[in-house]
């Protein structure tokens, strides 16, 4: 297939570019606006439908945008960078209502709890805990390595991963709930919708998850390289992770995956970068470093079938469902912004 041409499902939409390469997005206001933030630290909003540029915040953060998350509510997002700062935004308006300045590093996660009310963030070793006006309410100590990836388990319950071990804390108190420990490098986390299951992706290129309620652990090995893209479907039942050209998708029903084989997704020619599940069907996009984007139509033991295909300029960084799963949304390494409609 070409750059530009879409196939299956996928029909025309609208594309749109942003300053650098286009690292983090993700749709606000109910799916009428589109986020994108770039390497270049500017941060821009498209009309959900049109593509039209809303607004535009050329270099908000110094040495570029790491990290871009929406608000349950749609009315808000915050953004992180290199300048170890972080702005809370009016998604309307395009302008930071608050500005947290976490004073020396990189800012290299933050995640919206479910219910909205509190803002996480990694900088480092530390994690710390925001209100929605940018006042913080907790900070943890040091953790043994530099964090990795956070995770909301709930509304009060925050998981974070770094070296030999994913740790739960309750938020706002701060209280360690839970330590899940295992000697390897963390690099990715997923958690399933209920909180139970909770898969890492290992620099030893493989996959790690433990059961909460039970804390047995297992391992899936055997991939090419770092797992660093995992989703779990809205169900809890599939997890797909990366590692590799083909996507290997694991299915939690009955007794699996322990004693199972995964299915495997082969499309792409080069390694898969990101995957995302849409809300509302077993429908699972994949983007992959040869600037392919598939959706494949899922069944409940891991197989799938390609349902819809096309091609972006680079590499794919980020894919976003819109919240009606009408619509799909692909970053791009060269700062290209691509949005399709679902047949």
């Amino acid at each position: 297939m070409s750059t530009g041409r879409s196939q299956g499902i996928l029909r025309r939409g609208w594309s749109a570019a942003v300053g650098d390469y286009a690292i983090a997005g993700g749709w606000a206001r109910g799916g009428d606006a589109l986020i994108v933030g770039d390497a270049a630290g500017g941060v821009y909003a498209f009309e959900g439908k049109s593509g039209a540029k809303a607004w535009a915040q050329e270099r908000v953060h110094d040495g570029g945008v790491l990290a871009l998350a929406i608000h349950p509510g749609g009315a808000m997002f915050a953004t992180a960078g290199q300048d170890g700062r972080i702005l809370i935004w009016n998604a309307a308006e395009g302008q930071p209502n608050h500005a947290i300045d976490l004073a020396s590093g990189w800012v290299d996660n933050v995640a919206w709890s479910p219910n909205g009310q509190w803002l996480a963030a990694s900088c480092s070793r530390q994690v710390r805990v925001y209100g929605v006006d940018g006042a913080e309410a907790w900070r943890s100590g040091d953790h043994p390595s530099t964090v990795s990836a956070i995770a909301w388990a709930g509304a009060g319950e925050l998981a974070t991963a770094c070296y030999g071990r994913v740790a739960f804390f309750e938020v706002p108190a701060g209280k360690l709930r839970q330590k899940l420990e295992w000697k390897g490098s963390l690099v990715s986390m997923a958690l399933s919708p209920d909180g139970d299951i909770v898969a890492c992706g290992s620099q030893d290129n493989s996959v790690h998850f433990w059961r909460r309620s039970t804390e047995e652990d297992s391992m899936m090995s055997g991939y090419p390289g770092k797992p660093s893209a995992l989703a779990f479907d809205a169900a809890g039942t599939l997890l797909a992770t990366g590692g590799g050209s083909a996507v290997t998708v694991w299915s939690f029903q009955g007794g699996g995956p322990e004693g199972t084989r995964p299915g495997v997704l082969e499309f792409h020619a080069r390694t898969v970068t990101t995957l995302a599940f849409a809300r509302r069907a077993t429908r699972l996009a994949s983007g992959g470093r040869d600037g392919a984007v598939v959706v494949w139509s899922m069944q409940s033991d891991g197989e799938g079938d390609p349902i819809g295909a096309a091609v972006v300029a680079d590499v794919v960084a980020e894919l976003h469902w819109r919240p009606d799963g009408r619509a799909l949304a692909a970053l791009d390494a060269q700062g290209g912004v691509t949005a399709w409609r679902i047949a």
